[in-house]
């Protein structure tokens, strides 16, 4: 090269020959970056590796590990989890990363890409003796971060699973208290262990492995839902999840059934390297690894390790409790007697806005809890309803939107979904002679009245609907003759409780208007309605009752002199009892609408 600049400088010139020499340098840089793009290519060609060092001689094996981790607080466990992993005490067949292939129709085209991804969970430990660790997604984010990884989309899982060479059959353990404690990870450690085994000579370590676990995950409602952690998968060979996307449990949450599954941060598209969190953001690209768009955030962001403030329902040896996510974006809790009768009351309670499910299940407050806890007792309100009437089984189902506000969260969804929501709970009690009610408090109507909209007429089984101060959005044009239709049913109940919020003031101003706030709704709800049903006042003092005939109609109004804010006193001061027994036999028993919680005696620890 030098020879043939000198060459050129006798003949052009020395500026032409500098101007020559740095085109060549820039080819060579060029060249060079070409190399390098497919020495790249080359390696994803094979799969990277998982960047650790290697498996130091005399580490500590899984089971030996297992048993020094037993006792110690959680957050000093993943602590020694993560010096064991950056140490390099991970199996050797864990190391080589896998492809997954990927496809999307975007557009008029088909594009294709591919993913790297570990054989299966991350273990402590070697070949012949690993552990399966459970994590909070701070320890798997730190992990991921540490190892130039990512963590998988529920679509990537699917992918992931479509892929696998071994597809194991899920083994649950029934769950307890103690499935978050090292002995229970253990125990379905030694399951999954034994099923690997069975098929060892004809997979051997280090092939594509799916079906042991349920796997942490990212997605784009964790924007909505800080502090939480996203579990999804745990697929039947068949290719069914067991897990829908789930964001119900808080981020301090691992238990025996999690599985971290890394992923190279750097994936193919269309043959040429990019990074996974790119193609995530990307309009366009995202096929390839989300099914909800876009997700701009790919990672959990937690600072610190997550300390529980205790949310954890508690609940009496008679009650249990079953959670599971319908819908991505929806949480539901249900609460049932632990002895179902033939006769089941099921009430679909959709959330207030800014309250998880715990915090309206409600508890008594110990120091340091949120004030949240005490407000509503929704729980405690429901042991009172079932105290009174024991010929069929009350069940209440929560209903949480992700990011704590119905409304919001329907202007992006089609209403319909509020249909798949109440079928989900709904069909869980096929066997039973059942009867339903709609209830809400606050956002929660929107819920209800999404739900109304979308059939055309409101089912016969459901013989109860009532408003907690969750008046919000009714529209007569929408509302009133399905409303209406379905009251002509004898047997029909409809419950709507309001207080004066027009005349309520915040920092001396209003913030509702006359006819936007609940007041003003229930009115024109009640104007409505009264002159079909001839709904009537029956007393004069406060609050406000109009009933229509048998008292299957019940309009609930309190005054507000002082300008107070009562949205969620309603609901502490028997409000929910009242929505549930209004023009019944037990209306009134024990308890009356804003006066002193009855219910006292019933909450629970």
């Amino acid at each position: 090269m030098t020879g043939i600049v000198r060459a050129f400088e006798g003949t052009v010139g020395a500026g032409l020959a500098s101007a020559y020499q740095a085109i060549m340098g820039a080819m060579r840089i060029l060249f060079g970056a070409v190399a390098m793009l497919l020495a790249v290519q080359a390696a994803f060609a094979e799969g990277p590796q998982l960047r650790l060092p290697a498996r130091r001689a005399g580490a500590i094996g899984g089971s030996a590990f297992a048993k020094e981790i037993v006792g110690l607080p959680q957050e000093e466990r993943e602590e020694r989890i993560w010096r064991e992993v950056v140490a390099g005490n991970v199996p050797d067949y864990l190391r080589q990363l896998v492809a997954v292939p990927l496809s999307a129709a975007i557009a008029d085209r088909t594009i294709t890409g591919r993913i790297f991804v570990a054989p299966d969970y991350l273990a402590i430990g070697s070949n012949e003796d690993y552990f399966f660790v459970p994590l909070t997604p701070y320890t798997a984010q730190r992990i991921a971060d540490r190892l130039q990884c990512t963590l998988p989309t529920p679509q990537m899982v699917d992918s992931i699973h479509q892929a696998v060479a071994v597809k194991l059959v899920p083994s649950p353990i029934p769950p307890t208290p103690a499935m978050t404690t090292v002995p229970v990870f253990v125990t379905h450690n030694e399951t999954v262990f034994r099923q690997r085994t069975q098929v060892l000579s004809q997979f051997p370590l280090g092939s594509l492995v799916a079906g042991d676990k349920k796997d942490l995950v990212i997605c784009k409602s964790l924007a909505d839902s800080p502090g939480r952690v996203a579990i999804y998968g745990w697929h039947k060979p068949d290719g069914k999840a067991i897990q829908p996307l789930y964001l119900g449990h808080f981020a301090y949450w691992a238990d025996y059934s999690h599985g971290t599954r890394l992923v190279d941060r750097m994936m193919e598209v269309d043959g040429k390297p990019m990074p996974v969190e790119k193609v995530l953001a990307d309009p366009n690209l995202c096929a390839l690894l989300s099914g909800e768009g876009p997700v701009p955030i790919s990672r959990y962001n937690i600072p610190v390790f997550p300390h529980p403030d205790d949310p954890t329902i508690h609940v009496p040896s008679d009650e249990r409790l079953q959670t599971f996510s319908p819908i991505p974006g929806v949480r539901v809790v249900i609460d049932e007697p632990a002895e179902l009768q033939k006769n089941v009351r099921l009430v679909l309670f959709a959330l207030p806005n800014g309250n998880t499910i715990e915090q309206t299940f409600g508890r008594r407050l110990k120091p340091g809890d949120d004030w949240h806890y005490d407000i509503q007792h929704i729980g405690a309100q429901t042991r009172f309803v079932r105290q009174l009437d024991k010929d069929e089984s009350l069940v209440v189902a929560y209903l949480e939107a992700n990011n704590h506000a119905w409304p919001t969260w329907l202007r992006s969804s089609d209403s319909s979904v509020t249909v798949r929501n109440v079928d989900s709970v709904v069909n869980r009690y096929s066997g039973h002679d059942l009867r339903i009610a709609l209830d809400s408090h606050s956002g929660g109507g929107a819920f209800e009245f999404a739900y109304i909209n979308s059939v055309s007429q409101i089912p016969a089984q459901i013989d109860r609907i009532a408003f907690l101060d969750s008046e919000y959005n009714y529209e007569a044009a929408l509302h009133e003759s399905k409303l209406a239709q379905w009251l002509r049913t004898e047997g029909h109940y409809l419950c709507a409780i309001a207080y004066d919020d027009a005349s309520a003031r915040y920092q001396g101003k209003p913030f509702v208007s006359a006819e936007g706030g609940t007041w003003g709704r229930t009115h024109a709800m009640l104007r409505d309605l009264g002159a079909d049903f001839g709904i009537k006042l029956t007393n004069t003092t406060d609050p406000e009752r109009y009933e229509g005939p048998g008292g299957r109609i019940v309009f609930l109004l309190k005054q507000n002199p002082r300008a107070e804010i009562f949205h969620t006193v309603q609901v502490e001061r028997n409000g929910f009892i009242e929505s549930l027994l209004s023009g019944t036999a037990f209306d009134g028993r024990g308890f009356r609408y804003f006066a002193s919680r009855a219910y006292l005696r019933f909450i629970h620890e």
